[in-house]
């Protein structure tokens, strides 16, 4: 089936109260993995893709790959832009055939977010594409997004639900104490914040910032109206430690096919995993 914005999702993951996962594709073996993944759990699934993947794959090569994914795999797929840091890409991304942009305009001032998300809301929506907005900083490294941990700020409520009655935005990405990467400790989540925001809001709740979160804080946070969670650090991290047990034991091995299979399915299994967490599966 084609490619599918992520409204496709909203009106079943709000009545039903789970939350579709967002998986980053870092080159073809994450795009297989998650692929798979989401035929075998039979789950709607969301293909995020950061701008240095971009940088890196090629934005008419990332486009194909998900195009001929989503065909083969039955389910609905969203692709999604994941963080993006301006009006040019967001609008660069929409014309190669992106369903699904987020525009992050936390960096800057609330009105002036408010200012470009509702510019970026206007055109995307005119071509029936998805818009995700953001409100606070969420701390931690993704690509060439770096915040430290002493600079991220939790999101206002108030200004939350303003932003989304102003913006219309399709999800709201708001920073209540999750992180990108692996946490050195126990994320703290103000599910005051969830709640009060999902409440008082007609879209599903963005956490950001899902690989390491413990599962009971998962299912809470879902409970509350989170409907999109985003995993990418723990693929990353099965992957490149399948890599070296492979390469450990066999240091001669030169075929990439080789080391680069069982990575494939070191990822499929997290994702697999996620998505059971999640609520997602046998929901396509």
């Amino acid at each position: 089936m084609p490619l599918v914005p992520m409204t496709a999702f909203t009106e079943d993951v709000k009545k039903h109260k789970y939350a579709v996962g967002q998986f980053n594709l870092n080159n073809l073996e994450f795009t297989q993995a998650i692929t798979e993944a989401a035929m075998e759990e039979k789950s709607p699934v969301i293909f995020g893709v950061s701008e240095g993947a971009l940088k890196y794959m090629g934005i008419d090569y990332t486009v194909a790959i998900a195009k001929v994914a989503a065909e083969h795999a039955g389910v609905p797929v969203a692709l999604h832009l994941d963080h993006g840091s301006n009006f040019d890409m967001v609008m660069k991304c929409i014309r190669a055939g992106f369903s699904s942009v987020m525009f992050d305009g936390s960096h800057h001032s609330f009105e002036d977010n408010l200012r470009l998300t509702k510019q970026v809301v206007e055109a995307a929506h005119a071509v029936g594409v998805s818009v995700e907005g953001e409100l606070g900083t969420i701390g931690g490294v993704e690509d060439d997004l770096s915040v430290d941990e002493e600079d991220a700020t939790l999101a206002n409520p108030e200004e939350a639900i303003r932003f989304w009655e102003e913006t219309k935005v399709d999800y709201v990405a708001i920073a209540v104490g999750t992180a990108h990467g692996m946490y050195k400790g126990v994320p703290k989540i103000r599910y005051d914040i969830i709640e009060k925001v999902a409440s008082n809001i007609g879209a599903p709740i963005v956490l950001h910032g899902g690989s390491g979160v413990p599962d009971e804080a998962i299912i809470e946070s879902i409970r509350l109206g989170v409907g999109k969670i985003n995993v990418n650090t723990e693929s990353q991290v099965a992957c490149t430690e399948t890599v070296r047990k492979v390469l450990a034991a066999k240091p001669n091995e030169i075929d990439p096919r080789k080391y680069l299979s069982p990575a494939r399915d070191a990822i499929k299994e997290v994702v697999k995993g996620k998505m059971r967490l999640f609520g997602s599966s046998n929901r396509a």
